[in-house]
């Protein structure tokens, strides 16, 4: 059984918090953290990571007793004007957390990566501050892809650590022409494997997305070590609140990401393996409902 951790609020800072310490680990302890947000663009949240969240992580990461904190990411417009837009730079320097941008990596630091069986035409490459983390963290915004991803939760999350075409490599344009990208974005997740992910559900794209959407109250927080399974998790919720006919037509585990995932051994193979975990008392019916939502055969 794999936990996921569930808690009904629309406090960040008690979403992060308790999503966290509900699992009952401590995967950061003296340990060099890396973490991966969703700022693929500098789009109102869940458009992409919040600012509150992100600094209710990062606090969390040091009160657990991390050895160091850094925040990788490669942006769809360059990455430092994402981060300057977002105001991300003087508030992660408070915190003393050091920023990679992937922009700047040299070739050499894309990493080339083929998988036996890929979908990919060539392999594709992966930063490497993401392969050689120590500690690498994930955190998420909980929305729909309209553009052939379906939903975007962990597994797409990290469509991050492969360079865009700008870097002299077409996989973002493959990605996205590829009749198998879903299968795609789950092969991208082979090589490395988040110590943590942590899910902002706080407002939900329910339609559209990534960057804007149809948005309802959501008014949760995930956390699990397991990408399929949170993101099975995130479906449900999606199919919880209403959602469009790609999520609402199709089980949970016959979503292509998800499927994909488990043919490659990332993550959980089915709901039987999940426990929902509510963070607090006051989240257990949510938890109930979501929970009814993900069983269901």
């Amino acid at each position: 059984m794999t936990q996921v951790s569930l808690v009904n609020t629309r406090n960040r800072k008690k979403g992060v918090e308790s999503a966290i310490r509900s699992l009952g680990i401590n995967p950061v302890k003296n340990k060099d953290v890396l973490i991966k947000p969703n700022f693929n663009t500098a789009d109102t949240t869940p458009g992409s990571t919040h600012n509150d969240t992100l600094v209710a992580l990062v606090e969390e990461i040091w009160n657990m007793g991390a050895s160091s904190v850094s925040l990788g990411e490669r942006s769809f417009p360059p990455t430092h004007e994402v981060m300057t837009e977002k105001g991300i730079f003087p508030i992660m320097e408070k915190l003393n957390v050091k920023i990679i941008d992937f922009d700047t990596l040299d070739d050499k630091d894309w990493v080339p990566v083929m998988p036996e069986g890929s979908h990919w035409r060539n392999g594709f490459r992966i930063a490497r501050p993401i392969l050689e983390s120590e500690c690498l963290v994930s955190t998420g915004c909980l929305k729909t892809h309209q553009f052939g991803g379906v939903f975007t939760l962990s597994l797409k999350l990290h469509v991050g650590v492969v360079p865009t075409g700008r870097h002299g490599y077409a996989y973002m344009g493959e990605l996205h022409g590829s009749k198998d990208q879903q299968k795609l974005i789950a092969e991208i997740n082979q090589p490395f494997n988040p110590k943590l992910v942590v899910m902002d559900g706080v407002d939900v794209f329910v339609d559209g997305g990534p960057a804007t959407g149809k948005m309802k109250e959501g008014n949760v927080f995930l956390a699990s070590t397991d990408r399929v399974a949170i993101d099975a998790v995130g479906v449900a919720v999606l199919k919880y609140l209403g959602s469009n006919k790609q999520i609402m037509k199709r089980k949970i585990f016959d979503q292509t990401q998800i499927a994909r995932a488990v043919e490659l051994g990332l993550g959980v193979s089915s709901p039987d393996e999940i426990d929902l975990v509510p963070g607090d008392a006051e989240s257990l019916n949510y938890c109930d409902q979501v929970a009814a939502v993900l069983n269901q055969r």
